[in-house]
């Protein structure tokens, strides 16, 4: 065959592949991305085989389909890594703030008919997302400096109908828009949730926590359709079924601005949703009950201030940079560790055989979250006892329990890692066996981690669910020579430049485009 024909032929395997790996890690069959795409599973096989002619728009569905930049038009294309592993890391690093806080207090500001000034909040794509929303509907936002303080200021109206759709299908956390514009609109739409693809998150909880509100939603062709009906509020202490941070937060904003007191039961108290609650309470709103299940909210109809707000630092990333320690047998100290939030997870490691010291607590710039320092030195660790497996706050945090199927994994012995959380986010620890981990999958919920590992270098795609995305990229950090984790934009919406910090450690990351 001529050479000008292989080449569109070789592409189009390339891509056929590209398509089968991002579907695969989605956890869809071919049939289930036929019907996302109004196609025939015969002709996804074909795709996926490169037996397939396709055109611009076919590819662009089935990116938007399965959230991954199969291909890019009008830029180079998506980013990847290339790891060259097996260098210990050392020196110090600083926890940035939360990238769940700081996206609450975004959604809060929502509230607010002053000027909300923000500091230092993560500049991520999550929160990319959120301001393009909100410069669509009429905020004025912008970057003060390079500290990343960020101000928001609020139209007269809101222009709901210029939304825009595209930012708004890219973040789950749109879903937090509905506490918030109840207070500003009778009837609004909303385009469904997206980001990690963690399974059938349901939004029925929030439904629950925002009915007594009289909220009233119907779910139709991509949007959620929101009214408002009766507005006296809750008659009884609102009891949330799911005790979620993003559920709590949507019941706080609704309550913040009704005129009464909300009592809220089963409300989680972790570290976003308690910024949140020292947010509103900057702003006017009386809240007793902060750190606890049960909130007692004493309403403002009108929030008129300008606030200035510091949200703290990020127990997740946090935990990021302790596991990164920890499997590259290195030394490094993380400072401004938020240690309420991660106690539990060190007293595991302890129990594990971690080496390491803290410091004495010191205030967050937010005046309440007490933060410690932590020196991380390379360890034998042992499998624990019992399994491992996570609890609402103050229990191990469900977003850090991935770090432990790698540290598990470097560790002497087997680990159970029970995820009872997210329907198929366990599946995605298997992806560790390509770097040479033993990890068994017992069921979508458990695997077992037999160590320690023997790592060694491979070529993965990047997992559509931030957590275990950032552990394959962590666990490449101990793989001697060279691997390549393919289009990274799950880590850039939750992490702010993270391979370029792990660098100033010692780690040797780099990005292209192909």
């Amino acid at each position: 065959m001529p050479s000008d024909l292989q080449e569109p032929q070789e592409q189009l395997r390339r891509i056929g592949g590209l398509v089968r790996d991002s579907r695969k890690h989605r956890g869809w069959t071919q049939s289930q991305l036929a019907d996302a795409l109004g196609t025939s599973q015969s002709a996804i096989n074909r795709i996926e085989q490169g037996n397939q002619n396709l055109t611009v728009e076919m590819l662009t569905r089935i990116s938007e389909a399965l959230d991954s930049e199969i291909v890019s038009l009008g830029r180079s294309g998506p980013v990847h890594l290339r790891v060259e592993g097996g260098h210990r890391l050392s020196g110090e690093i600083n926890v940035k703030t939360s990238k769940n806080a700081g996206v609450a207090l975004l959604c809060a500001s929502l509230l607010n008919e002053g000027r909300t000034i923000l500091r230092k909040v993560a500049r991520i794509e999550e929160v990319n997302r959120i301001l393009e929303v909100l410069a669509s509907i009429g905020f004025r936002t912008r970057w003060l400096n390079e500290d990343n303080d960020l101000e928001v200021v609020p139209p007269a109206r809101l222009d709901l109908a210029n939304m825009d759709v595209e930012a708004a299908r890219r973040t789950r956390s749109i879903i937090m828009f509905l506490g918030p514009l109840m207070h500003h609109e009778t009837t609004f739409e909303l385009p469904y949730a997206g980001g990690c693809a963690l399974g059938e998150r349901t939004v029925e909880p929030h439904m629950t926590a925002l009915r007594p509100f009289g909220l009233q939603v119907k779910a139709t062709a991509g949007s959620y359709h929101a009214e408002v009906g009766d507005t006296t509020g809750p008659h009884r202490p609102i009891v949330l079924t799911e005790r979620g941070d993003t559920v709590t937060e949507n019941a706080l904003m609704a309550a913040a601005r009704r005129d009464g007191v909300t009592l809220i039961r089963n409300a989680s108290p972790n570290y976003m949703v308690q910024d949140l609650c020292f947010f509103l309470v900057e702003l006017g709103v009386r809240i007793d009950g902060i750190g606890t299940t049960t909130l007692t909210v004493h309403g403002v109809p009108k929030l008129r201030k300008d606030v200035d707000y510091s949200p703290s630092e990020d127990p997740i990333e946090a935990m990021s940079l302790v596991t990164a320690a920890i499997v590259t047998s290195s030394e490094i100290t993380v400072r401004r560790v938020p240690i309420e939030f991660m106690e539990i997870e060190l007293a595991l490691l302890e129990e594990m055989g971690l080496d390491y010291d803290r410091s004495d607590e010191y205030p967050a710039a937010n005046g309440r979250t007490r933060l410690v320092d932590l020196v991380v030195r390379a360890s034998a660790l042992h499998a624990p006892v019992d399994k491992i497996h996570p609890m609402p706050f103050p229990g191990l945090n469900i977003d850090n329990l991935p770090f432990f199927a790698l540290i598990a994994a470097v560790a002497q012995g087997s680990t159970l890692i029970h995820d009872w959380v997210y329907e198929n986010r366990a599946l995605y620890f298997t992806e560790l066996t390509k770097l040479g981990a033993k990890v068994t999958l017992m069921d979508p919920h458990r695997v077992y981690v037999e160590g320690p590992t023997h790592w060694s270098g491979a070529e993965v795609i990047c997992p559509p669910a931030l957590r275990p995305a950032v552990v394959v990229l962590l666990a490449m950090l101990a793989a001697k020579g060279s691997s390549v984790l393919r289009n990274v934009y799950v880590i850039n919406r939750g992490y702010e430049q993270l391979a370029e910090r792990l660098n100033l450690l010692g780690a040797r990351i780099h990005t292209f485009r192909d």
